[in-house]
């Protein structure tokens, strides 16, 4: 095996032009871990985030890292000999950033339990613009807000990589969904699932929207105070779940003001869920979109595009030919 593998580096942080391509060291496969060949991945917010300095680059104690959190590539090395998974089958998943190495880069060891066969129905760049949006689209809305029939929920940003998938779901156990986005995107939300879509662009989500049992908030107030404001159209006892991290500091203490539940969320690699996920893309009933797709070398390019804040779905980045 060679000693050293092509990755998308971070030396310091900073824009997007901080990432690098060079070699770094060809990753140590131990434990109950699988060995995979990166084939694509895809870029998150959460990605920007740490390479400009937020996000989790607080608990990188090495330079130059590796970041990237989703994966679509092939076994490689499996565990151990018996593993129903076995060296040459096409797998997908997450990687727990900055714990293990990201998945910028040509190898990925992870532990096994964050490992799940791709979907036979999805290329491996459609595949790698899954795990980590739709384990954390799962986590709101499935585990957390219990979609079901009857259910009202407020869903902001849902023409996204975690909103898309969120109003599927959500959609899927039978809630009504009210999603935010520009106007542009309404047929397509509609498509999705969606009951109604708010242009968010021409009207204020809270002089039509009253009642809501539920908010997904994807937006925060680093935007025209979308959290605060969202607030105002939960019934009492309510729940709001708030994702991005850092963008409304006194959170909890404004939800408990305004008589609702609220909590964040943080998603885990989570491969059980993820074949659950896996089987309904393959069954038709959720769809992935990705929006554009990059190569490794436009690294930078694309994480100026996920900062752009108009992507339709996902950003997908391709790593080798497969």
């Amino acid at each position: 095996m060679p000693k050293t593998m092509r990755a998308a580096l971070l030396d310091s942080p900073g824009e997007p032009e901080v990432l690098r391509i060079g070699e770094t060291a060809y990753p140590d496969r131990v434990n109950a871990e699988f060995l995979v060949k990166v084939v694509a991945s895809s870029v998150n917010p959460i990605d920007a985030k740490t390479r400009a300095g937020r996000g989790v680059f607080g608990a990188i104690h090495t330079l130059p890292a590796v970041l990237g959190h989703d994966f679509s590539g092939v076994v490689v090395e499996s565990p151990f000999s018996a593993h129903p998974i076995r060296p040459g089958d096409e797998v997908f998943g997450m990687v727990m950033v900055p714990r293990l190495g990201g998945s910028y880069a040509e190898y990925v060891s992870v532990p096994s339990l964050s490992v799940v066969r791709k979907p036979a129905t999805l290329s491996h760049i459609e595949a790698a613009a899954v795990p980590l949006a739709a384990l954390t689209a799962w986590g709101m809305v499935v585990e957390v807000a219990k979609a079901h029939e009857g259910q009202r929920m407020l869903i902001h940003a849902g023409s996204g990589g975690v909103g898309h998938f969120a109003v599927q779901f959500a959609s899927y156990f039978g809630a009504h969904v009210i999603a935010t986005a520009s106007g542009s995107k309404a047929s397509w939300l509609r498509s999705l699932g969606a009951s109604e879509v708010i242009d968010h662009t021409t009207t204020r989500f809270e002089d039509v929207v009253h009642d809501a049992d539920v908010v997904i908030d994807l937006v925060g107030n680093v935007h025209d105070d979308t959290g605060t404001r969202s607030l105002s159209v939960l019934r009492h006892g309510g729940l709001i779940v708030n994702v991005p991290t850092g963008s409304w500091p006194g959170f909890a203490e404004d939800a408990a003001a305004a008589g609702v539940r609220g909590t964040d969320y943080k998603v885990a690699p989570d491969g059980s869920t993820l074949a659950v996920i896996a089987r309904l893309l393959e069954a038709g009933n959720v769809r992935v979109h990705v929006d554009q797709i990059f190569a490794l070398e436009q690294i930078a390019e694309a994480h100026r595009a996920i900062e752009g804040g108009h992507t339709r779905g996902k950003i997908a980045l391709k790593v080798a030919e497969g």
